[in-house]
């Protein structure tokens, strides 16, 4: 099954001011949510936070936070940005 996935507008004009490094590794989580669904465990720091809330880390100091509600191909990415920054 392959899932659409909404970056907020909000989180792709701040994404073009992270590192181009980071920018790379969230086109390439955003592919993997694609393909695969919501689950990631093989990212770095894959944590499922809540039935519908999870995150990964892009880098030590980076993270990637999105949503998934059940028995929808739709995948919601609210957040990319600094760690220190993240929602939860």
């Amino acid at each position: 099954m392959k899932y659409n996935i909404v970056i907020k507008k909000k989180v792709a004009k701040s994404l073009r001011k992270l590192p181009v490094w980071v920018q790379k590794k969230m086109a390439v989580l955003a592919n993997d949510l694609k393909e695969k669904g919501p689950e990631q465990p093989t990212w770095q720091n894959y944590s499922k936070l809540s039935q519908t809330e999870y995150h990964c880390h892009l880098g030590t100091s980076w993270v990637a936070c999105w949503k998934h509600q059940n028995e929808t191909t739709i995948i919601e990415v609210h957040y990319v940005g600094s760690r220190e920054k993240a929602p939860y």
